[in-house]
């Protein structure tokens, strides 16, 4: 009879370790789809009229500001502008931006200049108030000596990215 009761008990606490061996727990999913974040150039980049003399460097600020250093004068006339670019997105959210940070040319076909230095106003991790801000982009303009008079642009775009953080 004894081996018998053993036998039950092994058998029975089988069975129960069995039933407190699992538990069950619930849970929902969910996803928000939040609006893309955009960039739209709303003016280019023009360092307008400038006298090349025995040559030097003109940089122009993200705030439309335009100084020279070494032997250049800033002549009137022209559209002095730095870049602009509304940013656009989900309200609140933050964002990093690239700029240029290589050298890129300017060319009238057959001479050139050297544009590097590019600034913004834009601060790290700037949050979209309203889902839109606009940035501004600066740079310098390495004027050679006595430069060759003409329309100087630049032979391919400069590309400015804006992410998500």
């Amino acid at each position: 009879m004894k081996k018998l009761y053993t036998l039950l008990t092994i058998i029975t606490l089988c069975f129960t370790n069995g039933i407190f061996a699992q538990a069950t727990a619930s849970f929902n999913a969910s996803a928000t789809i939040i609006q893309p974040i955009g960039i739209t150039t709303v003016s280019d980049l023009n360092f307008a009229n400038i006298d090349a003399k025995n040559g030097g460097a003109v940089t122009l600020s993200p705030e439309n500001s335009r100084t020279s250093n070494g032997d250049v004068a800033l002549a009137e006339g022209g559209n002095v502008s730095a870049a602009s670019f509304e940013i656009s997105g989900q309200s609140g959210l933050t964002y990093a931006i690239s700029i240029p940070s290589v050298d890129y040319v300017l060319s009238n076909g057959s001479e050139s200049m050297v544009i590097n230095n590019f600034t913004t106003d834009a601060t790290s991790d700037k949050a979209l108030a309203g889902g839109t801000q606009t940035i501004h982009v600066g740079a310098t303009l390495n004027v050679n000596p006595n430069q060759t008079p003409g329309n100087y642009i630049s032979p391919s775009p400069f590309n400015v990215t804006v992410n998500y953080n």
